[in-house]
């Protein structure tokens, strides 16, 4: 088998430093560890609270989040913990034992984006399968989550994905003051098992690719491989919607943080649209966003 490989990744928390791994490495389970006490089942774990920075740690699928204590600063401490990890990893030992079958306690942390109307809510538990947004109350009838949130007052737009929530707010109130509380209603919503969508909900249908022309095929590979990745990192999401083969136009959606991001512009046009030009020569001149 592959070695493991771990590289770090930086989050928009300046506390918290994502150690992305190369292989799973656990049973598509998360768990939360807030001290050394709570590490019975996890022995890696257990020799990460060793390092007297560490204060709470986030153990995924593919990568484990370590959030630190304000006494030192990541770029010193790092590298070090990567080849830690990686050793660890590579001896063959187990990240999560199956002697310890407790529940493992939901976990929330904020995560700021590029749109400062937009706040990322993480949790250490798959929420959904597929991107959903919601820009109203009307929209979610199918969503008793969703439902729950447009009961605050401050919230305009909410978007899942996977493992967050990305919650809009009006510009009437600062994130300071309702941060905390979005925080612990989800957690606790969370925590009490309540569904987030649901049996009757209907994914939007997607475009059908069989039906795209071999461009249009092309940027739909593109946008999945080099753009959602670090878009989802920001709380957002990017939709191929149509390619103009005449004018050599391609139309998105936004979505999440990127709909209405101030950045999202100059994202578009020093990121995306070079990319796509660069990539699909003479094929791409323009890239247009459409805000839903």
């Amino acid at each position: 088998m592959e070695k493991y490989k771990v590289s770090v990744c930086k989050t928009k928390n300046k506390f918290i430093l994502k150690f992305e791994i190369n292989h799973f490495i656990t049973n598509h389970e998360n768990y939360e560890f807030n001290n050394i006490d709570e590490t019975s089942n996890s022995q890696l774990a257990k020799e990460l609270f060793y390092l007297p920075f560490v204060k709470k740690i986030y153990i995924a699928s593919n990568f484990i989040a370590i959030e630190r204590f304000n006494i030192i600063e990541w770029e010193d401490v790092q590298d070090g913990v990567s080849e830690k990890i990686e050793s660890y990893l590579n001896q063959g030992n187990n990240v999560i034992s199956n002697t310890d079958n407790k529940k493992s306690p939901i976990s929330i942390y904020a995560e700021s984006t590029p749109n400062p109307a937009v706040l990322k809510f993480v949790a250490n538990k798959k929420l959904v399968d597929f991107q959903i947004e919601f820009n109203s109350i009307d929209e979610c009838e199918k969503s008793p989550l969703a439902l729950e949130l447009f009961q605050f007052p401050f919230v305009k737009g909410i978007f899942i994905d996977e493992n967050f929530i990305s919650i809009t707010k009006y510009d009437i109130s600062s994130w300071d003051e309702i941060t905390l509380k979005i925080r612990k209603f989800i957690k606790e919503y969370l925590e009490g098992d309540n569904e987030i969508l649901s049996d009757g909900y209907q994914k939007k249908d997607a475009i059908k690719e069989e039906s795209l022309d071999e461009i249009s095929k092309e940027i739909i590979t593109i946008l999945d491989e080099y753009v959602k990745p670090a878009v989802a990192s920001d709380g957002g999401n990017i939709m191929f919607k149509s390619y103009n083969k005449a004018t050599k136009t391609v139309s998105v959606i936004l979505q999440g943080a990127c709909s209405g991001c101030p950045s999202s512009t100059v994202t578009l046009k020093n990121g995306i649209e070079n990319m796509l030009k660069q990539m699909l020569n003479g094929k791409v001149e323009v890239v247009e966003a459409i805000n839903e």
